[in-house]
């Protein structure tokens, strides 16, 4: 029974992956016929957000289909032999589309330097926006942009990789003990995956001016809380039944680093500036700093957030049943 369970759960978990793959898979698959037949992408045929999404997709369709190989490699490590190895395959992949693809627009530039483009404006209107505003955020090519990128990709990668991996393990062994720890990041990846697409089609309606809309605003605080949110849960689904410090307030310092970091990587792309979300103090640099009181208030609500959700995954009813399913 339990063997069969575990199939039925990963045949479920491939199709899933697979599914959700699909697109990203399709446009590297476009890239790729273009390079193959032009030795380039035409802008006007380049799809959106091929990197990082596509090396995301395969590493993880990859990650997926060797769990079975890994419990058996790794035992009680296999999400760590996942990880590492999903990870690497990242970021190999991330780094030949980098290099080896071009896209010739106005004029023949690399992969990464047209996505840093995307990362200001979407790109519908890259051909038509007067650039003044945004060169002057730009201050010339980094390649330190990608740090956010990346920030982003072992989110998605480490989250959803923790969900198989921990369902799988938790019917192999029939320990529950977890459950509700990964129910709960499987519902912060998945929401935290729909703001990353919901970004990649419309860059979240920033038209390349330091100052957003009020729903660009709103769009960039929720992702970046929930940036935090979900690497604080991933870290609190290892410390369950841990004490206070580790179980509740470690998971809530990750989650306030990762939306800092993110943060920081924002800055590192703006060339020491931040989008600013509204006019007023509140909006306003401290002292002459990049970082606003707003800013503040994201980071640490994200931190507020993730001790909340930790706080009932840790309740004392969160285990019951896991004696029992494990008898089962």
């Amino acid at each position: 029974m339990e063997n069969k369970r575990f199939r039925r759960f990963y045949l479920f978990a491939c199709v899933v992956i697979a599914a959700v793959s699909a697109y990203p898979i399709y446009m590297g698959v476009r890239v790729a016929w273009e390079v193959f037949c032009n030795g380039f992408v035409p802008v006007e045929r380049y799809p959106k957000y091929v990197i990082p999404y596509t090396p995301i997709s395969i590493a993880l369709i990859l990650g997926v289909l060797l769990i079975p190989v890994f419990q058996k490699l790794f035992k009680k490590r296999d999400f760590l032999g996942g990880a590492i190895f999903c990870t690497g395959v990242f970021f190999l992949l991330e780094r030949l589309m980098e290099t080896k693809i071009l896209v010739q627009s106005r004029e023949m530039v690399s992969l990464e330097g047209w996505q840093m483009s995307l990362c200001y404006i979407p790109p519908e209107q890259f051909e038509t926006r007067t650039w003044q505003a945004v060169d002057v955020l730009l201050g010339g090519y980094s390649p330190a942009f990608k740090f956010h990128f990346y920030i982003i990709s072992l989110v998605i990668i480490l989250s959803l990789l923790n969900c198989f991996y921990g369902f799988a393990k938790m019917i192999r062994q029939g320990n529950g003990t977890r459950k509700r720890a990964l129910t709960v990041q499987a519902a912060t990846s998945v929401f935290f995956l729909g703001m990353c697409i919901w970004a990649c089609f419309t860059s979240f309606y920033r038209d390349g001016e330091i100052m957003v809309s009020v729903l660009s605003a709103v769009l960039m605080a929720v992702f970046f809380a929930l940036l935090g949110v979900t690497a604080g849960v991933f870290a609190g689904s290892f410390t369950l039944g841990k004490d206070k410090k580790l179980s509740i307030l470690f998971p809530a310092m990750v989650s306030i680093l990762t939306t800092l970091a993110m943060y920081a990587g924002e800055m590192i792309l703006l060339n020491g500036n931040l989008y600013r979300f509204g006019a007023g103090v509140f909006y306003e640099g401290i002292g002459g700093a990049a970082i606003a009181p707003v800013d503040v208030f994201i980071i640490l609500i994200s931190g507020i957030i993730t001790a909340l959700v930790c706080r009932l995954i840790n309740a004392p009813d969160a285990h019951k049943g896991s004696s029992t399913e494990k008898g089962q």
